[in-house]
């Protein structure tokens, strides 16, 4: 029994972390490390429909006791195998290179470089013929003259996926210092191919999305017989759909190498032709060419310019082409081995009789990335960037709200560019090459990373804009009671919704922060969405609405559905009064903002539930709103703001005097005693006075003083009187009244509903 143990072992194939992607490494359990009699960094091959080498390492902590192969897609691919195949481990011998040739992986690269720098890179990596390696990610390796992990070289090159052409001796070896490393500048065809285009590896914060695709594609194309056993037919077709940039076209690409199936693309605009007849020939040759070399993906891009709604469409050709689609894809021939995924991130302009089962049997969104997912991402983007040690990926994560993978891979580009003018001036661009030692000193620094984002912006919110607000609790003084009663409502759900699904309850919907002009209302949505680490979309009354006719309605669903997109997401809304008056003011038809309130209404409680998504309005006229919005389910928390009291104004004051040099004689306390009933606006406009009269007196001024202040105070005054302060408390106390109280329609009389009868009688 301990000889076979000693042979190798069937194990299951899974994917490994990204962090390991192109190291060359394969997690397995410790029970064969200890039936194989190998430590951590010793070499073992991994047989499958190929023979590939790869440096054991311990489990991941949850795959402890579970019978599991964790490599790489790089690793996948050289042993021709997939995620949940099975393959033989055993334990393998490398020997010293005495000559490796490398050279690119793919047809359309052509590369030129030191053979030394890739003698540093792949130092003590066991390799063998025909595989294919990636240029990044070797920061541990295991020496091979003493057989432990050290701390690679300090080098870093770009990803790069290249093949090995030829090593010697035969067999696994490894690359030490002795070795003779070539790099041949193009691509060479090798006797069997092995795909190093896209992977599961190089593809982020997808991985519920990327076992849906599994199941959908993989299954249908590797195992046939499974579906043929069952007597059902295997799935033909997956639309996938979602924000452009989120990695639609790039998971079709990972899914067809994963699968080992042939990828045949169709760029909707491309297959238009202009003569009669002449479109419909050239889909019907994509299918044919897909049979012939089946097992076959067909990968539809932009599936919305190619078969549009035909109700919708003039054209005759448009018409054809569609009516050709559903045939190839529901025709008489049965089609084996061949699966459809067509993309578009407008599915409701898709023809609705390709969006049946038997067509297109799921619909996958593709989303827009979490905090963890963009973090994934990050990682795979910054493989083969040479980070400084003041980098934090988790800290650009929790930043980049709202972004795409599209986004972040500009992002890291435009850190690259901003670290790369850092050195321009030690360039001698006539010299037509960059010196070693500036490469080698060459890194990417989180001011970089600082500076990008203020360059990039997300493109799943470029119709609407969205902020990041910089505004902390910190920055919020004298409003306490609605600060603690947005953390509970807003900051707490968003952050820990599994504490509200824990007890069974629903957190609020809607927020409306009333009371009177200068309070702070604005300033506090702000800050929440900052807190809660939420995308913020400010809007006002005049974006929103349109003089054409359904317009209105449309922008705002479109702003919740954009929302929802990019969720956790406050949607503040300012001066609400303006935007959904109360109904029934008028006769005849519906006033434009009437069909606003209508649309707000069901956007907020209609049938399509907001998930994390916040609505927060703000107004001084909360008596003008529509009653049907004040009802819990829609604005849940109505929370007066009101003047701040004499504790709260002198926090304002020592947050709006935070960057003023003040004399020793300024006393905050005395002035916020002398300003009772100022607004936090009010306060700020003090400050900026004093600061003003100081340097009316002398440009050279390098404090404010009392005399300043005094001064300022003079010029200044009160916002709110003592009447608006007394209107807005009495107010407070009948807005949940009348939220609930039944109002009587402007055109019908009080009464008129109460009988049935002619007379009345119920």
């Amino acid at each position: 029994m301990a000889d076979d143990e000693s042979r190798g072992r069937k194990l299951q194939v899974a994917n490994s972390r990204p962090e390991d992607s192109g190291r060359g490494l394969a997690h397995i359990p410790r029970t064969l490390m200890a039936a194989l009699g190998i430590t951590e960094g010793e070499v073992i091959e991994i047989v499958g429909k190929r023979a590939t080498p790869a440096r054991a390492v311990l489990p991941y902590t949850e795959d402890e006791g579970l019978e599991l192969l964790r490599i790489d897609g790089l690793q996948r691919a050289n042993a021709g195998v997939g995620s949940g195949d099975f393959v033989e481990v055993r334990k393998a011998a490398s020997k010293p290179a005495t000559r490796v040739v490398f050279a690119p992986a793919q047809a359309n690269l052509r590369l030129q470089g030191s053979a030394q720098a890739l003698q540093r890179t792949f130092y003590g990596r066991p390799l063998a013929q025909g595989d294919i390696v990636a240029t990044a990610g070797h920061h541990r390796v295991v020496d091979p003259n003493v057989q432990r992990w050290v701390n690679a070289p300090a080098y870093a090159l770009q990803e790069i996926r290249l093949a090995v052409v030829s090593a010697a001796p035969k067999g696994i070896v490894h690359i030490d210092e002795n070795t003779e490393v070539e790099l041949r500048p193009e691509y060479e065809e090798a006797s069997e191919s092995r795909r190093a285009d896209v992977t599961y590896d190089d593809i982020g914060g997808m991985a519920g999305t990327i076992d849906q695709l599994r199941e959908m594609v993989e299954l249908p194309l590797r195992y046939p017989e499974l579906f043929q056993r069952l007597g059902v037919d295997p799935p033909k077709g997956v639309l996938l759909h979602g924000p452009p940039g989120t990695g639609k076209t790039r998971l079709a690409r990972a899914v067809a190498n994963e699968s080992d199936a042939n990828f045949h693309l169709i760029n909707g605009p491309e297959i238009m032709g202009s003569a009669y007849g002449e479109s419909e020939s050239r889909l019907r040759q994509v299918f044919e060419e897909a049979a012939k070399s089946a097992p076959s993906i067909v990968f539809i891009d932009e599936i919305d310019s190619i078969a549009p709604k035909r109700g919708q469409v003039s054209g005759e050709a448009e018409k054809r082409l569609v009516a050709q689609l559903l045939t190839l894809m529901d025709g008489l021939e049965a089609r084996a081995n061949i699966v459809v995924i067509a993309a578009t991130n407008r599915p409701e302009a898709i023809d609705e009789a390709l969006r049946r089962p038997g067509r297109f049997d799921r619909e996958i969104v593709v989303g827009v990335p979490d905090e963890r997912g963009r973090r994934e991402v990050l990682g795979i983007h910054t493989r083969g960037m040479p980070l400084a040690e003041d980098v934090d990926l988790a800290e650009l994560a929790r930043t980049t709200y709202g972004f795409v993978g599209a986004d972040l891979a500009a992002l890291t580009r435009e850190a690259a560019i901003e670290s790369v003018r850092r050195i321009m001036p030690r360039l001698n661009l006539e010299d037509g090459s960059i010196p070693a030692e500036v490469l080698d000193t060459l890194s990417v620094t989180r001011d970089d990373f600082v500076e990008a984002i203020k360059r990039v912006q997300p493109s799943a919110m470029r119709e609407v804009m969205v902020q990041a607000p910089q505004v902390r609790w910190d920055d919020v003084g004298g409003l306490d009671d609605a600060q603690m009663r947005l953390k509970e409502g807003v900051e707490l759900p968003l952050k820990d919704p599994d504490a509200f699904r824990r007890l069974g309850i629903r957190p609020a919907k809607g927020f409306l922060l009333y009371g009177p002009p200068g309070t702070g209302k604005t300033l506090l949505a702000k800050a929440v969405a900052r807190e809660a680490e939420a995308n913020f979309i400010a809007t006002k009354s005049s974006d929103l609405l349109s003089k054409w006719y359904g317009e209105s309605e449309q922008q705002i669903a479109r702003l919740f559905a954009r929302a929802r997109q990019v969720a956790p997401c406050v949607i503040f809304i300012d001066e609400l009064d303006s935007l959904v008056p109360a109904r029934g003011g008028g006769l005849g038809e519906p006033q434009a903002t009437e069909r606003v309130v209508n649309t707000i209404l069901s956007e907020m409680d209609g049938l399509e539930e907001l998930q994390s998504v916040v609505v927060i309005g703000a107004t001084n006229r909360p008596n003008l709103i529509d009653p049907a919005l004040l009802r819990p389910g829609r604005f849940d928390e109505l929370i007066y703001v009101g003047v701040p009291d004499k504790a709260g104004r002198e926090r304002i004051l020592r947050i709006q005097t935070e960057k003023m040099p003040l004399a020793s004689d300024v006393d905050l306390g005395d002035i916020a005693e002398q300003t009772p009933r100022y607004t936090g606006a009010d306060l700020e406009d003090v400050v900026r006075r004093a600061g003003l009269v100081a340097l009316r007196e002398s440009l050279q001024a390098r404090e404010v003083t009392k005399t300043h202040f005094e001064a300022a105070l003079a010029d200044s005054r009160a916002t709110v009187t003592v009447e608006m302060e007394q209107e807005y408390e009495a107010m407070s106390g009948r807005l949940k009244q009348q939220a609930s109280a039944i109002q009587p329609l402007g055109f019908i009389a009080p009464g008129m509903l109460r009988g049935r009868g002619p007379k009345g009688e119920d």
